[in-house]
């Protein structure tokens, strides 16, 4: 039974949980007369949850051990000294499980008995293409030892299979059985359902700062690594950005980061005020039927894929700028430029900035317009001397979400600005950011044992610690400007 029927299963018994362990608590209510403790719902989610939870946690656990179980029996069929080295051993095990599949495919399609899939154990040399002949493509030959191993490999899943079914069947029926057992109307079933579901928040919100925490870890220690193959003053202060995976690469960031700002800071020039002011008109001037309808349209621009956008740099503004600014100023002949991505990323972010800053605009209390025109105080004056001020922490909360965005834009920065790295006051020139260049230098085969890989760790890096300082600074500002006005 795969783990799909096996969820599908628990998902039916926790329903049967749910209808069982309702009607249980209303038949005790009505045999001794008592009031039921929790609504009938409690009593229901109760057993629900007795069936469902305990057996997904076996499951789950099963599902994450097994596969390490059986690496640790496929051990003896490679050589000791092979197997312990970790990228050998990631792709011996790709390999044992590619041939596994390959079996079991063709055994469940009918095209190969089971007889002849275990025979295949004498036709190593052949199982390619024995296995093509029944319609299962092998890239690659299969040593004995690999073979072998898939075979065993498969004998270990079946039988594990076999008993992760059975376990999480009896711990679900276990449940299920206990469930209807201890439910009573004085069982206090609303305490335990939000005792799990206080828990299962908790451990929510414990994987999000873990899954952070994990990041951090894995780009820390290979950026750790990169500063012991290239010297990292180098790196921080280079002026030159050129990798040749020659062993004679220059990796300077400054270029990359000075792109990275330049194409952020162009964005932000043409976001943040046609955003702002299009959350000022929509929040204090519209009427509401025309804010009724410009507002989603505003807002559909926010669900447009940005290679859409990417291409509409590449196609329209591009072209726009470099045939009627750049070429007849003799700034620039390519229709890639800084102008180009940042203009459009600008447009990409003005519903980030004008949808949030409306919306903080409009939970300004009532009482503070009021009270500023009772001071014989205009509409704008009333906008820039108190409802701008009020809403201040949320409106830089938008503006600095924007600029995360605009900060770790790729595929418009792609299609629009370029890939030189260089250093350049020329808005009009083609330049780059970090994150193409991370998606550059992890594009291909390269392994990562080289500081031409590992630099896009580096740079990853960098960004979490720009990001992060812009994160600390627009919680200053909320914190500062919160206390003032609250």
């Amino acid at each position: 039974m795969t783990v799909t029927s096996l969820v599908l299963l628990l998902l039916v018994l926790g329903a049967a949980g749910f209808f069982l362990g309702r009607g249980r608590a209303l038949a005790s209510a009505q045999g001794d007369m008592r009031r039921l403790h929790s609504l009938p719902n409690y009593y229901g989610w109760h057993g629900a949850i007795l069936a469902f939870l305990p057996a997904m946690l076996v499951l789950t656990l099963w599902v994450i051990t097994h596969p390490i179980l059986i690496e640790r029996q496929l051990a003896d069929f490679f050589p000791a000294e092979q197997f312990e080295r970790d990228a050998d051993r990631i792709l011996l095990m790709a390999d044992v499980r590619r041939v596994a599949e390959g079996i079991d495919s063709a055994v469940a399609a009918g095209a190969l008995s089971a007889e002849d899939a275990i025979a295949l154990n004498t036709d190593a040399d052949n199982v390619r293409a024995r296995l093509g002949e029944v319609g299962v493509a092998l890239g690659a030959d299969v040593t004995a030892e690999v073979l072998q191993a898939s075979q065993r490999y498969r004998e270990l899943a079946s039988t594990g299979g076999l008993f992760r079914a059975i376990a999480t069947i009896i711990v679900a029926l276990g449940g299920l059985a206990y469930a209807i057992k201890i439910t009573a109307a004085d069982l206090r079933a609303r305490n335990r359902v939000e005792s799990v579901v206080l828990g299962v928040l908790m451990m929510a919100s414990t994987i999000a700062v873990l899954t952070t925490i994990g990041i951090v870890i894995s780009m820390l220690s290979e950026t750790i690594r990169f500063s012991t193959m290239y010297p990292f003053a180098d790196f921080l202060f280079g002026l030159t950005w050129s990798p040749t995976f020659q062993g004679v690469s220059q990796l300077g960031l400054l270029p990359l980061l000075w792109g990275t700002f330049y194409i952020s800071i162009v964005a932000m020039l043409v976001a943040v005020p046609t955003g702002l002011f299009t959350a000022i008109y929509l929040a204090e001037y519209a009427s509401p039927r025309v804010r009724s309808v410009v507002k989603p349209l505003i807002e559909v621009i926010a669900g447009i894929p940005t290679v859409v956008f990417g291409l509409f740099a590449l196609v329209t503004v591009g072209p726009f700028l470099r045939d009627y600014i750049a070429e007849p100023s003799g700034l620039g002949t390519s229709g890639s430029s800084v102008m180009t991505a940042g203009i459009v990323i600008g447009i990409l972010n003005v519903p980030f900035i004008s949808s949030l800053a409306d919306d903080i605009m409009n939970a300004v209390p009532q009482a503070l317009r009021d009270g500023s025109y009772g001071l014989g105080a205009t509409k704008s004056e009333t906008i820039r001397q108190v409802i701008l001020p009020a809403a201040l922490p949320g409106i830089v909360g938008a503006i600095l979400l924007a600029a995360s965005r605009a900060i770790g834009e790729t595929m418009i920065v792609t299609m629009g600005a370029g890939a030189a790295a260089k250093l350049d006051l020329n808005p009009f020139e083609a330049m780059t950011t970090i994150t193409v260049k991370i998606v550059s230098q992890l594009t291909g085969d390269g392994e990562f044992n080289s500081p031409e890989t590992l630099v896009a760790f580096a740079l990853g890096m960098t960004l979490f610690v720009i990001t992060l300082g812009l994160n600390i600074f627009a919680l200053w500002v909320v914190r500062k400007y919160r206390e003032q006005y609250e």
